[in-house]
């Protein structure tokens, strides 16, 4: 963290104020302070070749893979993604992410982009256990119902990965894991190698989930204890996310574009204290697909 405080370097854009490290942005506006990251760099790990180019007023990453395999994400000129899939050897293609505007319920000028989305949130009517799993005391049986299981109620309409991932009461209509087996050291975002192997469970849930519907996506979330500046914690929440994404690709061989990361910083304390607390630094997950398809049921 040190080494990043020395790189990052602040601006002003109207009422925003923008402070940039060398693979993070992170956006003060309004009260709220959110971070943004480019995941195209993620799925470059086992790629046989990636290229960059330039159509129109979009810029596309590929990212060739042994086998012929390809990954395509598209994103605008100020970086939000439009498109992410998985073109196949045969040439078939599997759209994973497919990003529509903004509609009724979003409102500009809160968060970044005015990706915030003002929808209240879900009432939950099945035992706190069911709905934040636990992976320390859970079975692998509940994990992967978890990882499968439908929203808690109807979705009005598809959204967009930003105005889920800037939504919590958006995202609370989906089900979470808690990875409570896998907590990090203060300031840190290293996993330990004795952790990794408690993501294993994780893993085999996802892969399995992928396997029967290949545009499946899971939206990793980072957290931190309420130590130290927001800014901090912000950088380091999203820091552990990608972490774990990183560590279910490389060891576990989770595709890399099924995956998406976003850091929270202190803002959902798991336990409410204002001092260090091991079990506020940890990671969770969430099935978002029908967030961002619009399933109704």
């Amino acid at each position: 963290m040190d080494e990043l405080r020395g790189e990052r370097r602040e601006s002003k854009e109207g009422d925003r104020v923008i402070i940039r490290e060398p693979d993070r942005t992170i956006i003060r506006e309004g009260g709220t302070i959110v971070i943004r990251h480019n995941e195209a760099d993620r799925f470059r790990y086992g790629a046989q070749d990636v290229r960059v180019e330039r159509r129109g007023n979009t810029n596309v990453t590929i990212v060739m893979r042994p086998g012929g395999e390809r990954v395509v994400t598209t994103v605008d000129e100020d970086g939000y993604l439009l498109r992410r899939s998985r073109i196949l050897a045969d040439g078939r293609e599997i759209i994973i992410i497919d990003n529509h505007p903004r509609g009724p319920g979003a409102r500009a000028g809160t968060g970044f982009g005015g990706f915030f989305v003002d929808v209240p949130a879900p009432v939950i009517r099945i035992p706190r256990e069911q709905y934040i799993v636990e992976t320390e005391a859970a079975s692998p049986a509940l994990i992967y119902e978890t990882l499968l299981a439908p929203p808690l109620q109807a979705i009005e309409r598809p959204y967009s990965l930003d105005e889920v991932r800037y939504s919590a009461p958006l995202r609370d209509r989906m089900r979470r894991i808690d990875l409570s087996t896998i907590t990090f050291d203060t300031g840190s975002w290293e996993i330990t190698p004795d952790q990794i192997e408690r993501l294993a469970v994780i893993a085999d849930g996802i892969n399995r989930a992928i396997a029967a519907n290949p545009r499946e996506v899971f939206l990793i979330e980072g957290h931190t204890d309420a130590v130290g500046s927001d800014v901090d914690n912000l950088s380091l929440s999203d820091r552990r996310a990608e972490s774990v994404a990183v560590a279910l690709t490389q060891q576990f061989r989770v595709p890399p574009e099924n995956l998406s990361s976003q850091g929270y910083g202190e803002q959902y304390l798991k336990v409410p204290t204002d001092g260090a607390e091991r079990a506020n630094r940890r990671v969770a997950i969430r099935r978002i697909t029908p967030l961002l398809v619009g399933q109704v049921k």
